[in-house]
């Protein structure tokens, strides 16, 4: 074949993923579930545009070096020290939740296509990797609760790993008839040549890049490059299967290292992975046979549902019993469970060697499999959004300037009551302090603008200043309002010197004075201890001011509704007026309800009145 040609094609379907990612920012829908509508259309089985069955072995070679490249930087977006709270329950996914999912889809395979119990066993590997390709894009732009979005990136990047050593383990017992101890040998070794090289590469690179001789960023940029194709073709070369694991360990220890090139090596990587993206999702949809989509039937369907409503909860679960995860977040992670490239192109890998073999039901594996990928990306892709905010798992993004005492009690607070914050402090210690309780830190001047974009500046919603210098607390709500366009209402001070005040009140930010605050709680405390024990709340209470938007609570007077006893609503604003709330005061829309509960009883109160 014509080696211009081939370059055309390559062109061709790079041009197609520029068109993808226009589509998917115009409708808000991943850009995967365009790339892949875009290779069903040109490919064989529609307009017959593109053929990718005229790269032959090149195929294999291409798709496996992306998927290095992808699982790489899944990996390198993950930082172990600030997800310290998560890491058994994602431990627990990727065993227990993978082995679960192994077992009950073989079954079911088993049961409604009646296949062979070893080809049913070959797709129960394949579908156990929640892929990540399509898992990350969605939830960066979901900005879910960073709990859940960390343990559906790193369980993605992790189950690749898994699912390809699982399916090769099946696939030798179906060729080669592994016995017992075999395949436990054979899963043993491949781990630790993935484990081994992973972290050899991992601490080599990121000490060539911290001590080795004058690096710039573009060389960090090509030399990270040549470690990951490297460490995957290494890893490979000792053992089969065992590469995906290797890069995906590597990205990790460099996602949590202090690399000074990180942040370079991420935008390179990210602007490599969407062309790699777009290559393979478009060559594999391309693949795709309508008649081996036909073959599959009713049965094929019942499989693919049961597995979205019925396993993945199974296994979501039961991994994590005992974990600090709400069942809101737990039904999410059990909704977010796309398949993606991973299982696909081994999929193709092993049904082109069971065809030489001459084992038959490649063809059909291959079908069922494509036909999980694009019914789980598809749904993902398009009602992650609406499921997100029907079970509660967008947070509000905080950022607070200041990890000292007050910040540090302040973002507890905020994490635990399920919003996204990030910690900005130029202490070291102080940032060490928050990340040993899961909250995330970012170590610097908060009056560097690359700081504070570092700390996502431009997706949050609030700005919190706590630092006991005025001058610093000033001059980031200045940034923030003339650099970002933050309003009055997104930013809080503390001000410390009460003559500062009027400074913040000119340029329109909320503060508040300690020492005033404090003269003023002091006040209440004397004379009047029944005002004071009201409104104090204790570390674990809270005073929330919610909308009222439940139209069975609008019309209703706040008697008649059953509220958690540990609650009280206080006031009432409606319009211009603040009405102190009574029994016989009948609710109405948009009105603005202080509440103020123990425990979580202020959150009861405040998903009744918002439902």
């Amino acid at each position: 074949m014509d080696s211009i040609y081939l370059l055309q094609l390559v062109v061709a379907v790079l041009v197609l993923g520029l068109l993808a990612r226009s589509l998917s920012r115009h409708f808000k829908t991943p850009v995967i579930v365009f790339l892949l509508a875009e290779g069903v259309i040109i490919g064989p089985e529609m307009l017959n545009l593109l053929d990718p069955s005229v790269f032959g072995d090149g195929l294999t070679a291409i798709v496996s070096l992306s998927v290095a490249i992808i699982v790489f930087d899944g990996g390198l977006h993950i930082d172990l020290r600030q997800i310290r709270t998560i890491q058994k329950s994602v431990l627990k996914l990727t065993t227990i939740g993978v082995l679960i999912t192994f077992i009950l889809a073989t079954v079911i395979t088993h049961i409604f296509l009646g296949v062979d119990l070893k080809l049913a066993a070959l797709f129960g590997a394949l579908i156990t990797a929640t892929g990540p390709t399509v898992i990350t894009p969605i939830v960066r732009n979901l900005r879910v609760n960073h709990k859940v979005s960390k343990i559906l990136e790193l369980e993605g990047v992790l189950n690749d790993a898994a699912c390809v050593i699982l399916a090769a383990v099946v696939f030798e017992w179906i060729v080669s008839q592994l016995s017992g101890m075999e395949a436990i040998g054979f899963i043993a070794y491949r781990v630790f040549i993935g484990i081994f090289m992973g972290t050899i590469s991992g601490v080599a690179l990121d000490r060539f890049l911290t001590k080795g001789p004058v690096i710039t960023e573009q060389t960090a940029r090509l030399v990270t490059l040549t470690f990951v194709i490297a460490t995957f073709v290494i890893a490979e070369s000792f053992g089969n299967e065992s590469g995906i694991l290797a890069v995906a360990l590597f990205g990790i220890i460099m996602g949590t290292s202090k690399t000074p090139y990180q942040q370079a090596i991420k935008d390179f990587k990210s602007d490599l992975v969407f062309m790699m993206l777009s290559l393979i999702f478009i060559f594999l949809a391309a693949m795709l046979k309508f008649d081996d989509i036909v073959q599959i039937g009713a049965g094929g369907v019942a499989v693919v549902i049961l597995l979205i409503v019925l396993i993945r909860p199974i296994a979501v679960f039961a991994s994590t019993i005992g974990a600090r995860i709400s069942t809101g977040e737990k039904l999410f992670i059990s909704f977010v469970d796309p398949r993606g490239v991973v299982p696909a192109s081994v999929a193709m890998y092993f049904a082109l060697k069971l065809d030489v073999l001459g084992i038959g039901g490649g063809q059909m594996l291959v079908g069922l499999v494509f036909f999980t990928v694009v019914i789980t990306v598809v749904m993902t892709g398009t009602l992650s959004k609406y499921v997100a905010n029907l079970l509660g798992v967008i947070p509000m993004e905080i950022i607070i300037v200041g990890g000292g005492e007050v910040g540090r009690i302040l973002a507890e607070r905020f994490e635990k009551r399920g919003e996204n914050v990030v910690v900005i402090d130029t202490s070291e210690e102080n940032c060490q302090k928050l990340l040993k309780k899961g909250i995330r830190a970012v170590h610097g001047d908060a009056g560097d603008v690359n700081v504070l974009e570092k700390a996502g500046i431009k997706h949050a919603k609030y700005i919190v200043t706590t630092t006991d210098q005025d001058n610093t607390n000033l001059l980031v709500c200045q940034i923030a309002k003339s650099k970002y366009g933050f309003k009055e209402e997104q930013l809080v001070a503390r001000v410390n010197n009460i003559d500062n005040m009027h400074a913040f009140w000119d340029l329109e930010i909320r503060s508040m004075s300690p020492a005033m605050t404090t003269a003023v709680v002091l006040d209440n405390m004397v004379g009047r201890p029944n005002m004071f024990s009201m409104c104090e709340v204790g570390d674990e209470g809270e005073i929330l001011e919610v909308k009222v938007t439940n139209p069975k609570v609008a019309g209703k007077a706040i008697k008649d509704l059953s509220l958690p006893e540990k609650s009280l609503l206080m006031m009432v604003r409606r319009g211009d007026q603040s009405i102190i709330a009574h029994g016989n005061l009948v609710l109405q829309f948009d009105d603005m309800v202080t509440v103020i509960g123990e425990g979580d009883a202020a959150k009861l109160v405040s998903d009744i009145l918002m439902k």
